[in-house]
């Protein structure tokens, strides 16, 4: 469940970046805060920002030695956090890059926010995720280096009941889009409860992440079909939900997925680094003024990343919102992020890894079918019809 109102940490800490001698970790605080993360006698702080309402940090941790392990701890203000005091589970640790020793790569997708119990492995399966935590806390399996999440790291579209009970303490759910996701104040309680079990938050703590959205962080088919999209744009509650998800994504995922040397120059995240003030900084603006632009201009960001590990190299490629919906030139990637992709699949790199939330290759059959259905959607055999969703 949600942390409790009087702690001051609501959400994490998630271990994000990791390099050979830097780490980001993200946190979610209750308020304005400083949060100082604590390893090898040393500290590293940040103060917190505000998206709103809600309070987050991303603590740049560097000077760190390479292939190292380096237990730590959080404060918020003067309060330590974390790891909890009654944790049944190992220290939480950065675990910095070796290039001396191959690369190791969890990986996996798709996490419905349901109980970890007999009702819930029945419909669902039993959650992966934590059955890596439990596994590396009892020493039975070998640490990764990075564990990539190719996608849905929520469902907006799928609630669980306890997301259900939320959304119906504060608006009708008989109206559109009922028990779906409406908001950002929504996503913000989901992220929460995908999160917040004990294993899987002790996991996300030590096991350094990065993530890309599929269709379900925001919706079923999402930018499927030209048809999809204009369809999708004739409701009411559409934009306000794909403002929430996409602005709700860039806090509790994107920035996490950034090196520090790229967080200096994200459009927005760079105000955070060079805020002065005695005040919190406020980037509510500045964050749904980023995701407006981007849905009508898909260009003017980028959600594609890479990460350098080593003598490695993983590409993260956007196969979503980057995509060419026009019915005479459909396509994955705009020549911008096509462009962009080129030039990462180049160097003198011992592996290269390409994580997309897409199969890169399908059963001939339905490679085939999905053909046929396009064409025919264009008219090749006959009068056009309607391209499907």
């Amino acid at each position: 469940m949600p942390a409790s109102s009087l702690d001051p940490l609501v959400l994490g800490p998630m271990l994000r970046y990791i390099g050979e001698t830097d780490a980001t970790v993200w946190v979610e605080t209750a308020a304005a805060a400083t949060v100082t993360v604590e390893a090898d006698g040393r500290e590293w702080s940040s103060p917190t920002f505000v998206v709103k309402g809600h309070h987050f940090a991303l603590v740049v941790v560097d000077g760190l030695e390479a292939g190292a392990v380096h237990d730590y701890g959080v404060r918020i203000d003067d309060t330590s956090v974390w790891p909890p005091s009654d944790s049944p589970f190992p220290a939480p640790a950065i675990r910095t890059l070796d290039r001396s020793r191959p690369l190791r790569l969890a990986f996996g997708s798709c996490r419905v926010a349901e109980p970890h119990d007999a009702a819930a492995n029945k419909t669902n399966g039993v959650d992966a995720l934590r059955t890596l935590a439990l596994a590396l806390a009892d020493q039975q399996e070998q640490w990764p280096d990075l564990m990539a999440l190719l996608g849905d790291q929520v469902y907006a579209d799928l609630t669980p009941d306890a997301m259900r009970e939320f959304i119906a303490s504060r608006r009708d759910i008989d109206e559109p889009p009922g028990v779906e996701i409406r908001d950002y104040e929504e996503y913000a309680h989901l992220y929460q409860l995908a999160w917040n079990d004990p294993a899987n938050r002790w996991l996300l703590s030590t096991l350094p992440s990065c993530m890309i959205f599929d269709d379900h962080d925001i919706r079923d088919d999402w930018n499927t079909s030209w048809s999809w999209h204009e369809e999708i744009n004739r409701t009411q509650w559409w934009h306000e939900r794909l403002m929430g998800g996409l602005a709700s994504y860039w806090v509790y995922q994107h920035i996490g997925n950034l090196s520090p040397s790229e967080l200096a120059r994200d459009l927005v995240y760079a105000a955070v680094l060079t805020h002065d003030g005695d005040e919190e900084l406020d980037l509510t603006d500045a964050v749904f003024g980023l995701v407006e632009r981007v849905d009508r201009h898909p260009e003017v960001y980028r959600w594609s990343y890479r990460r350098d590990l080593g003598d490695s190299r993983l590409v993260v490629v956007d196969s979503r919102a980057a995509r060419v919906l026009e019915p005479d030139r459909r396509s994955m990637l705009d020549p911008d992020e096509t462009a962009w992709l080129d030039d990462q699949l180049t160097g003198e790199l011992d592996h290269l890894l390409i994580g997309t939330s897409l199969p890169f290759l399908l059963p001939p059959g339905l490679h085939d079918l999905g053909a046929i259905d396009e064409a025919a959607a264009e008219g090749a055999y006959g009068g056009r019809r309607r391209q499907g969703r």
